[in-house]
């Protein structure tokens, strides 16, 4: 039985894994929750599962929270009430809660990295969902990991993809994830990208583009955030650094491909030029339910993929005038150091922008490189944990000053 903390139960992310610790009971046991806001969903989750503890986001709602669960009727209240806890701290403990043996990482954005390092801290597994934890302070997390002996599992399918590729090889070993140290005998990470919501618009097109079509995802239900990087190609970019961290391979040596059916999730090219490749349907369950039970894998009664179902595997390049979020990832992974942390802040707080309609789809890339062009003389090499807090702050500043300038433009402008 393996017991694990939920961090951000009740988001996509959490929310599958639970469903995962109902489908196999007699291999998981959930001990630990944090959730945001959702208490609805969150008290039923605590019924459900009866967690010894759960954190709340905002540490004002955690008297709500117990007299919510106060209220019920003895009948249908777990047999164990679980300790509340509520702001930061509280996130921070329930990662790094003693009983857990793996931390499944669901918290969006830079609000998951301090609870995610907590858990490093204590020496606990992790399933790693959250990419900002190594995409805005890979430099920072990585002597953590090597220090406090975690082992880090790619969540996300495409990360999965590869590590679960190289499993395949004499070279699979989670001791050199997160090292820095490129995998002996892979050569080459060839990410399979959706194309996202615009991936068969012409590139003039999308100056017409409005929320509605930019959270219209074609193969996955994601969140709006991420499904606005998916059209953008952001997710992917993300992703590529995230990849030179997980994996140790140099820019040069880490693609995108457009592959519109995403039965692929991701391939790797060893040594002696073979590929070998992850397949599946789109669905977020298999790459958690793999970090949930590695080593081992576990017999499922899912539908099974079949290929004469699907008839045909595209491939295309991407086009860099349709996606310049891409260019701009890869050129922040290259310069290193804190840029990558300024480049993922000042996306989310463009799509923010952009998801309140305050600007245009094609002002996310504007506003981005404006903000890391800002940062280019002023770039920590070797940043530390309040360098990586500090700038990402920065940076969602910057992008509003950005974006003030360019609302030249009246709200009438702006799409419908």
């Amino acid at each position: 039985m393996k017991a694990i903390s939920v961090l951000g139960s009740t988001g996509s992310i959490g929310t599958q894994t639970l469903q995962l610790a109902c489908e196999f009971p007699d291999r998981f046991k959930v001990v630990a929750l944090t959730a945001g806001n959702n208490l609805d969903l969150l008290l039923e989750q605590i019924l459900r599962h009866a967690p010894e503890a759960v954190a709340l986001a905002d540490g004002e709602r955690v008297a709500e929270l117990r007299q919510r669960l106060a209220a019920l009727d003895p009948a249908h209240q777990p047999a164990r009430l679980p300790e509340l806890l509520g702001g930061l701290d509280g996130l921070c403990a329930v990662a790094a809660w003693p009983s857990a043996d793996l931390v499944v990482t669901g918290i969006v954005g830079c609000a998951g990295l301090l609870p995610t390092l907590a858990a490093i801290r204590a020496g606990k597994d992790l399933a790693l969902a959250n990419k900002e934890t190594l995409i805005a302070a890979g430099p920072v997390v990585l002597p953590e990991l090597a220090q406090s002996g975690s082992r880090l599992l790619p969540a996300d399918s495409e990360h999965s993809a590869i590590f679960q590729c190289l499993q395949g090889t004499p070279w699979a070993d989670t001791a050199r994830l997160s090292t820095g140290v490129p995998t002996p005998g892979l050569r080459r990470i060839q990410l399979t990208a959706s194309g996202g919501a615009f991936r068969d618009w012409p590139a003039a097109e999308l100056a017409r583009a409005t929320v509605a079509d930019a959270t219209s995802h074609p193969n996955w239900s994601m969140g709006r955030k991420i499904t606005v990087d998916s059209a953008s190609l952001m997710n992917k970019g993300l992703e590529v650094i995230e990849a030179h961290y997980l994996f140790g391979l140099d820019y040069d040596h880490i693609e995108i491909v457009i592959h519109p059916q995403s039965i692929i999730h991701s391939m790797v090219e060893l040594a002696d030029s073979s590929v070998l490749a992850q397949l599946g349907w789109p669905d977020m369950k298999l790459p958690l339910l793999y970090c949930l039970s590695w080593p081992g894998r576990l017999e499922t009664p899912w539908r099974r993929l079949d290929l004469t179902q699907v008839g045909q595997l595209s491939f295309r390049a991407p086009e860099p005038a349709k996606y310049p979020c891409m260019a701009l990832a890869y050129a922040a992974g290259r310069a290193g150091g804190t840029m990558p942390a300024v480049m993922n802040a000042a996306n989310e707080q463009a799509v923010a922008l952009f998801l309140e309609e305050q600007v245009h789809f094609l002002d996310i890339p504007r506003l981005i490189e404006r903000v890391c062009d800002r940062h280019r003389a002023d770039l920590t090499a070797r940043p530390s944990l309040d360098d990586v807090l500090a700038i990402d702050a920065w940076a969602r500043q910057a992008v509003h000053e950005a974006a003030a300038q360019l609302s030249a433009r009246t709200p009438a402008a702006l799409p419908a």
